[in-house]
């Protein structure tokens, strides 16, 4: 079996895995970061979604030794302690969620939209986020979640 090395929200882990072992499973299965969820095994709802080297990436659809010595940012690794990071506050301030199934997802892409656009408009996040399904709610307060977020990011 392959060892696959890599740096996991800044500590760096080494695993044996099987060379069909997808990212997903090895963030939960093999390092117990649930927080990165699988919702539909088909790479469509992006309940998935970690940054790998700064992007965001779908892990489902990852196999673990594609991500040989990169950097990989899971949900997990956002906060700063008991700190929350500005899109994970933002998402509780605007209730940017129902169940919290999709929510990881849907920050670790709206982190990495806000990386690259540091003032989205609303039609920009709708775009982005059409990789990530949410079965609850109406999108309209992760939209002013993202957009908030955004603005707190940005400084």
């Amino acid at each position: 079996m392959p060892t696959v090395s890599l740096t996991i929200n800044g500590k760096k882990v080494s695993r044996e895995v099987e060379a069909r072992t997808l990212l997903v499973q090895l963030l939960r299965e093999h390092l117990s970061l649930t927080g990165t969820h699988v919702g539909c095994d088909t790479s469509q709802c992006g309940a998935c979604v970690v940054h790998v080297n700064g992007r965001s990436a779908k892990s489902c659809t990852m196999l673990a030794v594609q991500a040989e010595g990169a950097d990989v940012l899971t949900i997990e690794g956002l906060a700063k302690g008991e700190q929350l990071h500005p899109m994970q506050e933002a998402f509780r301030e605007h209730h940017g969620l129902q169940c919290g199934f999709c929510t990881p997802g849907m920050i670790m892409s709206a982190v990495d939209l806000a990386n690259r656009n540091k003032e989205p408009t609303e039609r920009q996040v709708r775009e982005w986020l059409e990789g990530n399904l949410c079965r609850c709610t109406g999108y309209h307060n992760i939209v002013k979640a993202v957009m908030a977020g955004a603005r707190a990011m940005k400084g």
